[in-house]
């Protein structure tokens, strides 16, 4: 499918791509730090945002919808600044086209399969029902039963979408449940993507761990790391500009 996007700016093309339960928005920031010298296309992925939403979901389908939509847009090549499931994609997205990507930088995301850590999300939004709730702030309180943390209620929640009819999730919650095990697996294609690759970690966050290092010099030879202090997963929403200037500098060397 072609993808719901974003672009501004000009210059070499750069791909965003958000994480789960996300959409283009959660990268704006990150979108206007480059767009004086990229031209950025910013992509909500199937089954968020506003694209289209579709019963399947795992990391081949995203790489081919992201392939799909590149080439209805006629870029080539590009560098690819994926968060968390975005990372994955972008991931499987080099490894399946190597020669169409000049850069990837993977924020706090190892082309691992992880443990189950969502159970408690998928939870409370089954609790939130949509057909009785009246606010933003009333679906908050049934999240925040099941989710302490209110920077993560507040991710959740700017996918909350007012319609004529009532409040609806922009994310397909079905299909992301039912097709949970993908999303937390490794990346599919086999192979290496040669060119250079930047992995940046939240020091706070176990996304990217010391025995990950194999698996991601195995995928990408010419990988780097850098930490950001005092972040976790959220890393490029918690220290903006800290993350801004790693990728700026990486794209532009």
């Amino acid at each position: 499918m072609i993808l719901h996007y974003q672009c501004t700016g000009s210059g070499p093309a750069i791909v965003l791509i958000h994480g789960l339960f996300g959409s283009f928005e959660n990268l704006g920031v990150i979108a206007r730090a480059l767009s004086d010298a990229f031209q950025v296309i910013n992509i909500d992925l199937r089954n968020h945002g506003r694209s289209a939403h579709h019963a399947e979901i795992n990391y081949p389908l995203m790489a081919e919808d992201v392939a799909e939509t590149l080439t209805h847009l006629k870029l080539t090549p590009f560098a690819f600044v994926g968060h968390s499931m975005g990372g994955k994609v972008a991931m499987e997205y080099a490894l399946r086209y190597p020669n169409a990507v000049s850069r990837l930088v993977l924020a706090d995301i190892a082309p691992v399969s992880y443990a189950a850590r969502h159970t408690r999300i998928f939870a409370g939004l089954n609790a939130v029902a949509l057909a009785n709730v009246n606010s933003r702030a009333e679906a908050d309180q049934h999240l925040a039963e099941y989710v302490e943390e209110i920077g993560v209620r507040q991710f959740l929640l700017k996918s909350l979408e007012k319609t004529e009819t009532g409040f609806r999730w922009r994310f397909n919650l079905t299909a992301l449940e039912q097709n949970y095990s993908a999303l937390i697996s490794a990346p599919h294609a086999a192979g290496q993507f040669n060119g250079p690759a930047l992995f940046i970690k939240g020091a706070d966050s176990d996304y990217i761990l010391p025995e990950h290092r194999p698996q991601i010099m195995q995928h990408f030879p010419h990988a780097e790391a850098k930490i950001i202090q005092g972040t976790g997963h959220w890393l490029h929403a918690e220290k903006p500009a800290a993350f801004n200037k790693l990728v700026r500098d990486f794209l532009l060397r």
